[in-house]
């Protein structure tokens, strides 16, 4: 699907900047989407059907969520054997979710979003102590399991809805697993760009892609999340849980 034509400058420069914010604040904790979500439904043509609006997110989404993986990658070490189950089970979830967008219209859909937005404020803010530090509780088979089911729902949530899958990832890896801020962010950042990329392949073949839209916001996004992933890493877990 080309470029919308009906998308005027100041919505496009709107689009661009919210997905360098986006990128940022994803490289940091993730939940970007929570901001470039938004930001598309309100920028695009009401005649943008939901896989479309998805599909366009997904782009960018991809674009920043490598840049902050590569930068994470080159500063911290990672678990292999927690990324593989994590990873894997992650892109068949997105790619399921992907599927059944097609089951929402747009005044469903606009709801979920800002429901999405509260919940995860009111999680992190009702729990001050979560994730300054590391307090591993499962390793081996139990922790194999758990990351297979972390990777399941949340791979699900990214394809089907999309906004806040870096945060959920990454509440999910510090209050299951037991890991802190920072190492729970460089996991998720692995997981969520197989998320997008499965997500992207699904949006791909049925069409559903503004691609000009997508990789313009793309640009901005990958360079929010180099910044981003940067800032974090020099201000640890303490400036990540307050973003």
């Amino acid at each position: 699907m080309p470029f919308d034509p009906g998308i005027g400058w100041a919505t496009l420069a709107a689009l661009v900047a919210a997905a360098f914010d986006a990128g940022w604040v994803d490289a940091i904790v993730g939940g970007g989407g929570l901001i470039q979500l938004p930001a598309l439904l309100i920028g695009l043509p009401a005649s943008a059907s939901v896989p479309t609006i998805s599909g366009t997110n997904k782009v960018p989404s991809a674009c920043g969520t490598a840049s902050a993986a590569l930068t994470y990658l080159g500063s911290l070490g990672v678990r292999w054997s927690s990324v593989v189950p994590l990873v894997v089970c992650s892109a068949i979830g997105s790619a399921s979710g992907a599927r059944l967008t097609h089951l929402l219209d747009r005044n469903q859909f606009t709801p979920i979003v800002l429901a999405v937005i509260l919940l995860v404020g009111v999680y992190t803010w009702r729990r001050p102590e979560l994730g300054l530090a590391s307090h591993v509780r499962f390793t081996g088979r139990a922790a194999t399991l758990r990351l297979c089911g972390i990777g399941l729902a949340v791979g699900l949530w990214d394809g089907f809805i999309g906004p806040g899958t870096g945060t959920f990832f990454v509440l999910a890896l510090v209050s299951v697993i037991g890991h802190d801020f920072l190492a729970s962010t460089a996991l998720a950042k692995l997981a969520n760009l197989t998320t997008n990329a499965s997500a992207i392949v699904a949006f791909a073949i049925t069409g559903n892609i503004l691609w000009g839209l997508g990789l313009a916001m793309g640009v901005a996004n990958l360079t929010g999340g180099y910044l981003g992933a940067r800032t974090a890493l020099t201000r640890g877990n303490a400036f990540i849980r307050k973003v």
